[in-house]
Order: C-alpha cells, then sequence, then structure tokens
C-alpha cells in the first residue's frame, strides 16, 4: 500500500464496486441511500474501532462500547438520518475477561436505550488481536432529504456545532502528557475523546437549511477538504472563529498544542456544514431550540482547496491537514 491513504485506496480498489448502485454516493459520502418505506430512504453506515488507532487498550470497556455506538450515529446525523438499529461485529482477543464483557455490554445497553436503537445482528469472533470492534447503523431519512457531501456552492457560509480540538487534546490527556493541567479542563478533555456526543438531533433540523454536510471524524480542515473535494468547491476558514472550549484554551495555554493541533486532531464527531447567508437567522433558531452552540467559522468560495486565516488573514501552515490511514 506504498503510496496510498486510506482515501486513495478507497477510489482504486472500491469505488469500482460502488457504481452499479446510485445510493453508494460514489462511497465519497458519511452514508449510504437506500430506498425505504414509500417516502423515505435508509441511510446505512459502518465504522469500525481498532485497539490502539482509535481507542487505548485500556481505555474503559463501557466508554469503548459508547463510543463505538455513537461514532455510527454520527456519521447517520451527519446525512440528516434518523436512527433506528444497528448490525454489531466484534472480534475479541484471549484477554477479554466476563467483567470485561458483562462491562462493554452494559455501556451498549446504555446508549442504545438513550439513542432509540436496537442491536438487530453481527457476528463475534475470537482473534489473536487487537480488538477490533464494527457497527453498521441505520437510520431513515425523508426521501431526497439527505445532507451530502457533493452540494457546497461558492457563497455559502460554513458553519460547525459545538466547540472544535478537545478530543485531540483529550487523547494527550489520555496519554499523559498534560499533568499541569486542571482537573476540570483534563477531565472534560479527556471525556470529550473517550465519549463523542453525536449531533443526532441536529442533523435532521439540518434538512432544508444546510446545503452540504459531514461529521468531523478526522480533523475539521481535512474533513472539509473531503466536502470541497466531492462538490468541487474551495474554503477559508477564519481561525479566530473556530468555537475553542474552555478546556482547550487551557491546553493551548499550557503549550499542549497550538490552534493547528485544535483545526487538525480528529474525534471531535461535531457537525461541520454549509449553508446559503439567509439561513443563518433560522440555524441560530436551531441552535437556541436544541441549546447547542453553533458557529460560523468561513466561506466556500470558487477556487480549489482548504486555507485557514488568522485575525490579520494570513495562512496558516497546517501540515497534512487531518487524520489519515496508512500515510499517503
Amino acid at each position: 500500500m506504498s503510496g496510498l491513504d486510506e482515501f486513495s485506496l478507497i477510489e482504486r480498489l472500491f469505488v469500482p464496486l460502488s457504481l452499479s448502485h446510485p445510493g453508494a454516493l460514489r462511497l465519497s459520502d458519511d452514508a449510504a441511500l437506500i430506498d425505504g418505506p414509500v417516502g423515505t430512504e435508509w441511510a446505512i453506515t459502518t465504522d469500525a474501532l481498532v485497539a490502539g488507532v482509535h481507542f487505548l487498550p485500556d481505555d474503559p470497556p463501557d466508554l469503548i462500547a459508547r463510543k463505538l455506538l455513537r461514532v455510527n450515529l454520527s456519521d447517520l446525523a451527519a446525512m440528516g438520518a434518523t436512527p433506528f438499529a444497528v448490525l454489531l461485529a466484534t472480534c475479541f482477543p484471549g484477554d477479554v475477561d466476563a467483567g470485561w464483557l458483562d462491562a462493554f455490554a452494559g455501556g451498549l445497553r446504555q446508549d442504545c436505550s438513550a439513542f432509540g436503537v436496537a442491536v438487530i445482528g453481527g457476528d463475534t469472533v475470537a482473534t489473536p488481536g487487537p480488538l477490533t470492534l464494527s457497527v453498521t447503523a441505520i437510520g431513515s431519512v425523508p426521501k431526497g432529504g439527505a445532507l451530502l457531501r457533493s452540494t457546497a456552492r461558492p457563497g455559502d457560509e460554513i458553519w460547525v456545532s459545538g466547540t472544535i480540538g478537545d478530543a485531540a487534546f483529550g487523547l494527550l490527556v489520555a496519554k499523559g502528557r498534560a499533568s499541569g493541567l486542571s482537573a476540570a479542563a483534563a477531565d472534560g478533555l479527556l471525556g470529550r475523546y473517550r465519549l463523542p456526543t453525536p449531533r443526532c438531533a441536529l442533523g435532521p433540523a439540518l434538512r432544508g437549511l444546510a446545503r452540504a454536510a459531514m461529521d468531523v471524524s478526522d480533523g475539521l480542515i481535512g474533513d472539509l477538504g473531503h466536502i470541497c473535494e466531492t462538490s468541487h468547491v474551495g474554503a477559508v476558514v477564519e481561525a479566530s472563529d473556530v468555537p475553542l472550549s474552555a478546556a482547550a484554551e487551557e491546553a493551548m495555554a499550557f503549550g499542549l498544542g497550538g490552534i493547528d493541533l485544535a483545526l487538525t486532531g480528529g474525534d471531535d464527531y461535531e457537525l461541520l456544514f454549509t449553508a446559503p447567508a439567509v439561513a443563518a437567522g433560522q440555524l441560530a433558531e436551531v441552535g437556541r431550540r436544541l441549546d447547542l452552540r453553533l458557529t460560523k467559522i468561513g466561506r466556500i468560495i470558487e477556487d480549489r482547496g482548504v486555507t485557514a486565516v488568522d485575525a490579520a488573514g494570513r495562512s496558516l501552515p497546517l501540515g497534512g491537514g487531518g487524520y489519515r490511514h496508512f500515510g499517503g
């Protein structure tokens, strides 16, 4: 796989297998769409989590289970879909004991109840390692109403929910690299890394308002790049407008990283979306109704590429722009 990153690999090997079904969307979106009952479509997505890649091997098993479910529900939210069922595949190594399994199942049960979904199938196997987990999540959306990555237009405003960068700093906390942070900041950041909040209410509320959307899993800049690439547009992000939590600001002041880490770190699972300027008032009302911070952070432009600028309008160096498997 030398020279191939995750997305190049998908384009080369798997997109050709998707072309016979228009609902596959060329494997370029957060979920596939297939016809459901009259007037609806089913959004279907699969995400896998691997120990040492997506979570630390010694993370609490109940939180691993809940994160597994939530990252998949986040994909459905990004499509504007309402979740109702999941399939679960688990590959357990030999050092997983009964207590660990009970805690894992308890965490899964807690969030299935909280988000109104049922486990309707799957598979369980043994593996020499590492622990590998996968969920396929199914949701419903009115036919033709799904939010896509491919529909951003020049002149759109770029918005994001919640705060950005917490999970990237939380990973540093989990790795023991933030011993000088206040307990409140460290706990808050670690919680955001271990247990993201899928925006299941926001996604459906954005239908008819947002033009394009996805969730922030591989970093704000990298994921915005996916919207731009699929929509054949570019973007400018006003870095000073990107919403940061007080804990993330404390981490930056402590020297754990700068705005570049907040912009490119993964695992936030907030919704990133574009909308015409005329929708700003309605979006503000959605935010108030859901008690959720929605922030305008930039604009879509015709020129290709994603640029982040500081308050003076100077471009910020951001390296690779986001997390990618395999390496490019």
